[in-house]
C-alpha cells in the first residue's frame, strides 16, 4: 500500500496536500497549461464569467494557489474591483504574488495565507466566491462550500471549477488512460519527484461525481445550483446563488 492509499483522515489529507503543493509551486502554472493542452485558460475564463463579479465589487478566490483565477477575476472588470485570494501554502502564494505583480492588476488583488475551512472574513462580505481545482483537496467539501456561502452577500454567487468524471463512452476510457497512466509520468518528468502527480488521479477517484457536488450546493442553501461540463466532461463548473 502506498503512502497515498493510507491518507484517510482529514488531518492526514491536509498535511499531505500541503506537502504536494509546496513541492510543485514553482512549476505548477507551466505544468497546468502543458498537461491540460492549454485548456486551463479557457476553463478559468468560463468560471469567472459564471461568477458575474460586478464592476466595483469584491471577489474572493479560495485556495487561490498561484493567483491565476484571482487575476482572471480582476481582468474580467479591467481591474475595477477588489479581489482577495486566500491559500494555506506560502510556497504557492509566493509564486502567486509574483504572478499578480506581473499581471497589471496588482492594485486590485491581495493574496493572504489562511484556511479555507474557516475563512477569516465576516458574513456577507463578497459579491462572489470562487475556488479552482482545489475542492477535491480540502478536508471537508461541504464545510468549504458552506464557508464560501457564508461570506458571500445575498444574491452573490459561489463558483467551483474542478476536475470532473466524463461519461461519454470512448472519450471516458481515453481520458482515464491519460489521467491515470500518462499524466503522473509526465508530471514526474516536469517536477522531478513522483508523489505530486500521482495524487491527481487519486484525488479525482475520491472526489464525488459532479451531480453529487451540485446536490451539496443545494443542501447548503445555494439557489439555482447547476453545473456545466467542459471539454467533454473533463472539468465541471458549479454555480449557486446565495
Amino acid at each position: 500500500m502506498s503512502s497515498i492509499d493510507k491518507i484517510n483522515l482529514p488531518g492526514e489529507k491536509e498535511k499531505y496536500v500541503h506537502s504536494v503543493f509546496a513541492a510543485i509551486a514553482d512549476r505548477y502554472d507551466f505544468l497546468n497549461t502543458a498537461l491540460s493542452f492549454n485548456q486551463d485558460k479557457y476553463w478559468r475564463r468560463f468560471a469567472v464569467k459564471q461568477a458575474a463579479l460586478p464592476v466595483g465589487g469584491k471577489g474572493l478566490d479560495v485556495c487561490c494557489g498561484t493567483g491565476m483565477l484571482a487575476i482572471e477575476l480582476a481582468k474580467s472588470v479591467q481591474g475595477a474591483a477588489t479581489i482577495t485570494g486566500l491559500d494555506f501554502s506560502e510556497e504557492m502564494l509566493a509564486v502567486g504574488r509574483n504572478n499578480v505583480n506581473q499581471s497589471g492588476f496588482a492594485d486590485a488583488i491581495e493574496l493572504l495565507q489562511g484556511n479555507a475551512m474557516k475563512l477569516p472574513f465576516a458574513d456577507n462580505t463578497f459579491d462572489c466566491a470562487t475556488i479552482g481545482f482545489a475542492l477535491r483537496n480540502v478536508p471537508d467539501i461541504k464545510q468549504v462550500i458552506s464557508e464560501m456561502r457564508r461570506v458571500v452577500k445575498p444574491g452573490g454567487r459561489v463558483v467551483s471549477l474542478e476536475l470532473a468524471k466524463p461519461s461519454v463512452f470512448g472519450f471516458k476510457q481515453l481520458y482515464y488512460l491519460y489521467f491515470e497512466q500518462l499524466l503522473p509520468l509526465l508530471g514526474k518528468l516536469g517536477v522531478g519527484v513522483d508523489g505530486p502527480y500521482r495524487w491527481l488521479p487519486e484525488s479525482l477517484r475520491r472526489f464525488p461525481h459532479q451531480q453529487v457536488i451540485c446536490d451539496y450546493f443545494r443542501e447548503i442553501g445555494l439557489r439555482n445550483a447547476r453545473y456545466d461540463e467542459l471539454t467533454g466532461g473533463i472539468v465541471a463548473v458549479h454555480v449557486g446563488v446565495k
